[in-house]
């Protein structure tokens, strides 16, 4: 049988001798070596320790704890004010919306859901006096703020101004697009609008009626502008 070559203890400069164990040899009778020094098992598992540290390093610098603190900055509102009254926002979900807020949890059904896509306006309120769609504004994002809705301008006894002309004009038919026209009009009464009938139906614009009572809704917003007085509530 030939003599097995030797191995050859000269390294070019673009080879590295790898310092590993090898594996006894009751144990690797059947397995390939490289030289007689280094079996196929160990080498690899040589390199399979070698990626397993340079692939942690990266993660042990993201899992590191953050060293910084949190500084101190003004107190984060956690409530809202609907209809003069203070509710709290801690238990609220992220995803619930003011539509919902007000519908399912605090039973203001005043508030009708429409599209739920901010489309149809009946889901009309007031934060801060200015017009929203609810059904497309956080509830998280009221906090610190004041919510008003069809609720909260008027009841039967003592109606806003808005409301008794919309009854006084059949400003409705079903029903169901009333509290939102009648919110945006309220709110059109402190907007930048024109004096012409045309600029009110552009200015209602987002609000539809789908039983057509248009040219009623128009008279009835244009007979409170004409009165010139506008409620605090409003």
């Amino acid at each position: 049988m030939a003599d097995e070559p030797k191995s050859n203890s000269t390294l070019r400069d673009d080879q590295h001798l790898l310092d590993l164990e090898p594996l006894p040899e009751t144990e690797n009778k059947g397995e390939m070596s490289f030289g007689g020094r280094v079996s196929r098992r160990s080498f690899l598992s040589g390199l399979g320790a070698a990626g397993l540290v340079v692939g942690a390093s990266p993660l042990s610098i993201a899992a590191a704890p953050a060293t910084t603190t949190a500084q101190d900055g003004p107190p984060v509102a956690t409530s809202v004010v609907i209809n003069g009254k203070k509710y709290d926002l801690t238990g609220v979900e992220a995803r619930v919306t003011l539509l919902d807020l007000l519908r399912e949890r605090l039973y203001l059904t005043g508030t009708k859901k429409g599209c739920d896509h901010g489309q149809c306006g009946a889901c009309t309120v007031h934060i801060n006096g200015r017009r929203v769609n609810s059904c497309l504004t956080l509830a998280v994002m009221t906090a610190g703020k004041e919510v008003t809705t069809i609720e909260g301008i008027g009841q039967p006894g003592s109606l806003h101004p808005m409301q008794a002309a919309f009854v006084e004009h059949d400003g409705y038919q079903c029903g169901y697009c009333t509290s939102g026209q009648i919110m945006s009009a309220v709110a059109l009464l402190k907007e930048p609008i024109g004096p012409t009938d045309e600029d009110v139906q552009h200015g209602m614009a987002g609000n539809i009626c789908r039983c057509g009572a248009y040219p009623n809704i128009v008279a009835a917003v244009q007979q409170v502008r004409a009165q010139g007085s506008v409620p605090a509530s409003a």
